[in-house]
């Protein structure tokens, strides 16, 4: 008996091993070439007023509710983690080393319909939650669902999540719990409620036919919508409306400043990605800079690498380009700058002043230094200094 190990060899490749390779492939891929993108000329999603809601909401929470309130609020830095997990997916999608993509409007039709699933599988593995019996999740013990919508209300519920008789098999076994979540990049706000799904809770609409009565308001899947009217049965977690999405840097810059950044306000061959990076760090200072941003930017695959290459281009512009290794974390907090973690930078404008300078400052072999004033910044920069692998000071 003779056995084929593996697959029988490609006769059309043009030599042993080359069906393995990149190469040819890579000669003509248009994936990673440097590309621009037009500032959004439509909003991310809507805020109806009817679903508007506060910051710093004090609600009693429900007793049916209260054990799913309660394993959010025994999560450690649960509110932290909730939103970084909302700035991921999006952030995955756009993929900007692939794309340079930086607002939700470049995504396709078909990626937006997916920021959902992606926000549902990143919380899932962020709070390590288990399959629910009936629906997605299960939070202490009790089946729970997910529901996102860019559109604050704009949840859609299907049949399975709710008790109606007049849907016979095809409905819930029991009213059961949602968590709904919303984010608009433009505006950086955010929020996570927690509500309980009923037939009378969701949309119903006038009937069409002569009778004018009230039908289920369904879409083409059968789902139907949270009427504003329940949005008080809703339970807020932390209060309500949040307003600290993390920032999208590129989205919020003015727009001649990430022209200068993305090198198109220069006709002509596009800057290189080192030199895109350069300007980033030059253009924005006293801020951080995350590795999401340093990949649009760069939209290359060692863009980590040019963030820290900026640092040596930089030096002589009197720059510094602190990471999160080494003395930079210290040379940050003597400055008072935010500190970086790993995957953050921030840059900033330093001049040599005297021990006596009142300012936030460090010392290093000899020479005291500080972030320059306004006034500063239009003398001739002194190099900055060459910051140590070590903290001595």
């Amino acid at each position: 008996m003779t056995i084929q190990m593996g697959l029988p060899f490609p006769q059309d490749a043009p030599k042993a091993g080359m069906q393995e390779s990149r190469a040819l492939a890579a000669k003509h891929s248009r994936r990673n070439t440097f590309r621009t993108w037009e500032p959004p000329r439509e909003v991310m999603g809507r805020v109806p007023h009817e679903w508007q809601i506060d910051s710093g909401l004090a609600q009693p929470v429900p007793d049916d509710l209260a054990p799913f309130v309660q394993w959010f609020h025994n999560q450690p830095e649960a509110r932290e983690r909730f939103r970084w997990a909302l700035r991921d997916s999006l952030d995955e999608l756009l993929d900007g080393r692939r794309t340079g993509r930086w607002a939700y409007q470049h995504l396709t039709k078909t990626e937006k319909t997916y920021l959902g699933t992606a926000v549902e599988v990143n919380l899932t593995k962020e709070f390590d939650i288990d399959n629910g019996a009936d629906l997605d999740w299960s939070i202490a013990g009790l089946d729970i669902d997910c529901k996102f919508s860019k559109d604050l209300g704009g949840w859609e519920i299907p049949m399975e999540m709710y008790l109606c008789a007049a849907h016979g098999d095809r409905g819930g076994r029991a009213n059961h719990v949602a968590v709904v979540t919303w984010m608009n990049d433009d505006r950086s706000e955010w929020a996570a409620g927690i509500v309980r799904i009923t037939d009378e809770r969701l949309r119903w609409r006038k009937s069409r036919d002569a009778s004018g009565g009230l039908v289920r308001a369904y879409n083409r899947d059968n789902k139907r919508k949270i009427d504003p009217s329940a949005k008080s049965e809703v339970y807020w977690l932390w209060g309500g409306l949040q307003r600290d999405l993390p920032t999208n840097l590129l989205l919020h810059l003015e727009p001649e400043t990430r022209k200068r950044i993305l090198g198109e306000d220069r006709p002509g061959r596009a800057p290189s990605g080192q030199q895109r990076v350069d300007q980033l760090f030059l253009e924005v200072r006293d801020r951080l800079i995350g590795r999401q941003t340093v990949l649009t930017v760069a939209q290359q695959d060692d863009s980590p690498k040019r963030a820290r290459d900026a640092r040596q281009r930089l030096r002589e512009r009197g720059i510094v380009v602190l990471g999160h290794q080494g003395s930079h974390p210290h040379v940050a907090r003597a400055l008072e700058l935010p500190v970086p973690i790993k995957g953050e930078w921030i840059s900033t404008r330093l001049v040599p002043v005297s021990s006596d300078d009142a300012r936030p400052k460090f010392s290093w072999d000899g020479q005291s230094w500080a972030r320059a004033r306004e006034d500063e910044l239009l003398l001739e920069p002194v190099p900055a200094p060459v910051l140590p692998d070590k903290w001595t000071g």
